[in-house]
């Protein structure tokens, strides 16, 4: 029984990414509150300025001003505002003086030519407020004769020869503040867009080129599971460093608990063996003990075998940088059971190409390929033939075909179990198959058995490709 797999993990955020995703946060933060708190005290300052502007109107205007004894208010033109604008229709500049009544009511007012005969930008609100305080500036906002958007300040002033207060008022349009605040709006978004921009392209090229070394450690750990590096030694950064470090010394104590328990394997099997061997040459009689000993030894010795090697093949399976080239394996077996079986007029051939490697100690793919095409030239009429292709998810498919009388689908199935002989003439304990397909397992692979496109059988080891 092979190990189960557990179910793959969803992979996790990337530490890149996740400094990315906060950089980009902390950009539109950082952006949309520039930009929010720039504007707004750029509206502020100039809406200032305007009020400025606004209060020196207020205080000229007083000096135009001039209460008759019976309480009429008069003006004096020469000391008026002298500014254009202000008599200039509808220029956006205006302002007046209002005679406010006994009930608080507006009775009448001098303005300027700029707001002819338009309704007075005065809010109701505004005026209650600068009476009930009066000599403070109170300043808001109003739509003027054009309808434009207006700031407008406001001030109560107390004069002689009359009960009830005047009311001064200026007012500016400020349809000239408020677009260049959106200018500026505007200027600020693109320009900390491309700083912010810039920012998280240098920092994602800073991170790239920071996290290089994992890519490489990443790679180099692949290479040594494969067998095409026997360590991590590569020029690591020192934040690195002490991480290869530690692998090294991991991969170290693989190979040394590898190494250990094929040496307890190795030592249990000759501890095993010899008393087996023991047993089985005292029992040399021709009684039917000596039958009954013989014949249990002969089945412990099977037994000690299987086990011995399935154990030996797990060992070997579990070292990291196992890698066998198939070719040179294959070769050494073709030379020899043309040797073998060259006279029965079997003939064994090749088509392997040079430089395939899979992920198997060369014992166990010799263990492996010497059972299936040792069985095959047994029962071949002439001919053998191994070769491979590669396999769906990263593994290598090694076939050896011959063209005997192949097998039924029954037969497939029951000859890779441990014991099972198809013919009780031939020699042999029936553990064959039953080793391979348990060797090709623990090495991440299996046999399986089929119709070969010679007419006989098709053994198919398929192993990881490395």
């Amino acid at each position: 029984m092979s190990e189960s797999i557990p179910p793959r993990q969803k992979p996790r955020l990337s530490l890149s990414r996740r400094m990315l995703i906060g950089a980009v946060v902390w950009s539109l933060i950082a952006v949309v509150g520039g930009i929010v708190a720039m504007t707004i005290s750029y509206r502020a300052q100039t809406i200032r300025l305007l009020e400025q502007e606004l209060d020196s109107i207020l205080v000229t205007l007083p000096r135009a001003l001039e209460v008759l004894p019976d309480g009429q208010v008069v003006d004096e033109e020469d000391k008026l505002p002298s500014d254009v604008r202000y008599d200039l229709p509808l220029s956006g500049r205006y302002w007046a003086m209002v005679a406010v009544n006994d009930e608080g009511e507006v009775a009448n007012d001098i303005r300027s030519q700029s707001l002819w005969d338009g309704p007075l930008p005065l809010p109701r609100e505004q005026a209650l407020s600068a009476l009930s305080n009066p000599g403070m500036t109170v300043y808001g906002n109003a739509r003027g004769p054009a309808d434009e958007r207006l700031r407008v300040a406001v001030r109560a002033i107390t004069v002689p020869n009359r009960e009830t207060p005047i009311l001064l008022m200026a007012a500016a349009d400020r349809e000239a503040t408020d677009e260049g605040a959106n200018q500026l709006r505007f200027l600020l978004l693109i320009s900390m867009t491309f700083l912010a921009a810039g920012t998280l392209i240098a920092l994602w090229v800073g991170l790239r080129l920071a996290l290089l070394p994992f890519d490489r450690v990443q790679l180099h750990i692949s290479q040594v599971r494969e067998g095409k590096r026997a360590k991590l030694d590569g020029d690591y950064p020192v934040e690195v460093l002490p991480l290869t470090q530690e692998l090294n010394k991991l991969i170290d104590n693989n190979r040394a608990i590898v190494e250990r328990a094929q040496t307890h394997v190795g030592n249990l099997a000759h501890a095993l063996k010899t008393p087996l061997a023991v047993l089985r040459n005292e029992a040399n009689g021709s009684t039917p003990l000596d039958d009954v000993v013989r014949r249990q030894t002969e089945s412990m010795r099977a037994n000690v075998d299987h086990y011995l090697k399935r154990a030996q093949a797990a060992a070997r399976s579990e070292a990291l940088g196992v890698r066998t080239e198939i070719a040179p394996v294959v070769d050494g077996l073709v030379r020899l059971l043309n040797r073998l079986f060259g006279e029965s007029g079997v003939t064994v051939e090749s088509t392997i190409p040079a430089s395939l490697y899979v992920r198997v100690e060369a014992q166990d793919l010799e263990e492996m390929l010497g059972n299936v095409m040792e069985n095959a030239c047994k029962w071949t009429k002439s001919r053998v033939e191994v070769s491979s292709e590669p396999g769906d998810n990263g593994l290598m498919l090694i076939h050896v075909d011959d063209n005997g009388e192949g097998l039924t689908a029954d037969e497939m199935t029951s000859a890779v179990k441990r014991g099972v002989r198809l013919d009780e003439t031939a020699p042999g304990t029936g553990l064959g198959l039953s080793i391979v397909a348990d060797i090709a397992e623990m090495n991440g692979g299996k046999l399986t058995l089929s119709e070969s496109p010679l007419g006989g059988l098709r053994a198919t080891i398929a192993l990881r490709r490395s």
